[in-house]
């Protein structure tokens, strides 16, 4: 591993926390069995899980057990409990992430606006239902769709953009007021930084949200619109229990 430069480490790190938001959020999706359902989530949890135990377990312990001296740590208590700590928030993240995109479809799909929509969905569907030549009815289940959706992913959308612009900025700012030195974990200080940092802090978390942003409402249209295009089905059969 120390033939590969340090920018090649720098990308690869990139791309997996750059690519695990979407393909976490796909992932949930596919084992889920129906709509509001936390089966899907739990089941990309044990997998994120197990994909941790393979990579952060498994291969540490071949890689001391065959490397020689060049592999083998000091097991020092504080080095230990902060790694431990370490690891804990990355989990705790992980599974944030997973649940924030199901609680925020869940909280948007309790307010009025999605109720009223898909109200009209139902209406529109039965109508179908009775006179499926209905044009009319057909458009207008088929807006009621698109809104659903838009309107179910309204906070969904922000997921991604919101942590990604928070993580940096909570970085830099415990990185400006705790300075551990070895054997003293619990040393602080402050030293005010120049105009830059602050104003550098905001670019990026502006940057940051606006281009996840931008992405994720490209995916949600896209979405509304197969959503919308999707043969209708029939009152009875949407009534009907999953």
């Amino acid at each position: 591993m120390d033939k590969m430069p340090w920018w090649g480490y720098v990308i690869l790190a990139g791309l997996a926390w750059g690519t695990y938001v979407p393909i976490i959020f796909y992932g949930g999706t596919e084992l889920t069995t129906k709509p509001g359902t936390m089966g899907g989530r739990l089941a990309s949890i044990l997998c994120v899980g197990i994909a941790y135990f393979v990579m952060a377990v498994v291969v540490p312990v071949l890689m001391m057990s065959l490397g020689g001296d060049a592999t083998k740590p000091e097991w020092k208590t504080n080095g230990l409990i902060f790694s431990g700590i370490a690891g804990v928030m990355g989990a705790v993240g992980a599974i944030c992430v997973i649940f924030a995109s199901n609680g925020a479809v869940k909280a948007a799909q309790t307010e009025p606006g999605y109720i009223e929509i898909k109200t009209r969905a139902d209406t529109a569907s039965a109508k179908l239902e009775a006179n499926p030549d209905d044009a009319t009815s057909r458009q207008e289940l088929q807006a009621a769709k698109e809104g659903m959706t838009k309107y179910a992913a309204q906070y969904r959308i922000l997921i991604a953009p919101l942590i990604f612009s928070l993580a940096p900025f909570i970085n830099t700012v415990l990185s400006l007021v705790w300075h551990p030195k070895p054997g003293a974990p619990w040393h602080f200080g402050f030293d005010m930084p120049s105009w830059h940092l602050p104003l550098g802090i905001v670019l990026v978390a502006i940057g940051t949200f606006l281009v996840l942003y931008s992405k994720e409402a490209a995916e949600l249209e896209k979405a509304a619109k197969k959503a919308a295009a999707a043969p209708a089905k029939p009152a009875a059969a949407q009534a009907k229990p999953q």
